[in-house]
C-alpha cells in the first residue's frame, strides 16, 4: 500500500523534513485521495516521492520526486506536446512529453527554485537530466529549462523544447 512505503521512506529519510510528523501527514492525505493516487503514479514511476517541507505561504506538505536519477518511467520525452509534435513530423518519436505526463499524474513539474531546494537536501541528477518549469517568455521563443547536478554544482540549462533523450525526464511536485 501506498501509505506504508511513504511512511517508511519519510522515517528513513528524517533529514529531508525536519520538524514534520508522519502522522499529520498521513492524516491529511488521507482526506485527500486523489492525491494519494497521484503519489502512487510518482512510485510507480520510479519517482520515490517523500515530503520536501511545507510551503510557508499556504501551509501544503510539498511532495517531491527524490529517486537519485530522474524517474526512470518518465525519460525520453519533450517538454511539451508543442515540443512532441515538432518532434513527430520529423519522425523521430518521444515517448511522451513533460507536461502532458504530468498533467496525468495529477502534479506539477519543478520550479527552478522548487529544484534547487531539492538538491539542497540531497544531491540528484548525478548522471541524468530533469525538465524544469520553464518560463513563458522562454517557452514562446522555442525554449525549455531543465538541471542537473554536475561537479557537486547544480546547473540549470536551456534546450529546444522539443529535444529529448534516453537520460532526461522530469521531477515532480505534489501539495497536500
Amino acid at each position: 500500500m501506498i501509505l506504508e512505503i511513504l511512511q517508511k521512506r519519510f522515517e528513513e529519510h528524517s533529514y529531508r523534513h525536519e520538524d514534520i510528523e508522519w502522522k499529520t501527514v498521513e492524516e491529511r492525505l488521507l482526506k485527500q485521495k486523489g492525491k494519494l493516487l497521484s503519489l502512487q503514479k510518482m512510485e510507480e514511476t520510479g519517482g520515490e516521492p517523500d515530503v520536501m517541507g511545507i510551503d510557508e505561504n499556504t501551509g501544503e506538505y510539498l511532495f517531491c520526486d527524490f529517486s537519485i536519477e530522474t524517474p526512470s518511467g518518465r525519460r525520453k520525452i519533450t517538454y511539451d506536446l508543442e515540443g512532441e509534435e515538432k518532434r513527430n513530423k520529423k519522425k523521430v518519436y518521444p515517448e511522451g512529453n513533460a507536461v502532458s505526463m504530468a498533467r496525468e499524474l495529477g502534479i506539477e513539474l519543478l520550479t527552478e527554485g522548487q529544484y534547487r531546494m531539492l538538491q539542497e537536501k540531497e544531491k540528484v541528477d548525478l548522471k541524468s537530466s530533469s525538465w524544469l518549469k520553464t518560463p513563458e517568455e522562454i517557452r514562446k521563443l522555442g525554449g525549455a529549462v531543465f538541471g542537473d547536478c554536475r561537479y557537486d554544482h547544480v546547473f540549470i540549462y536551456h534546450n529546444g523544447a522539443e529535444s529529448f533523450y534516453s537520460s532526461r525526464g522530469f521531477r515532480g511536485i505534489l501539495r497536500v
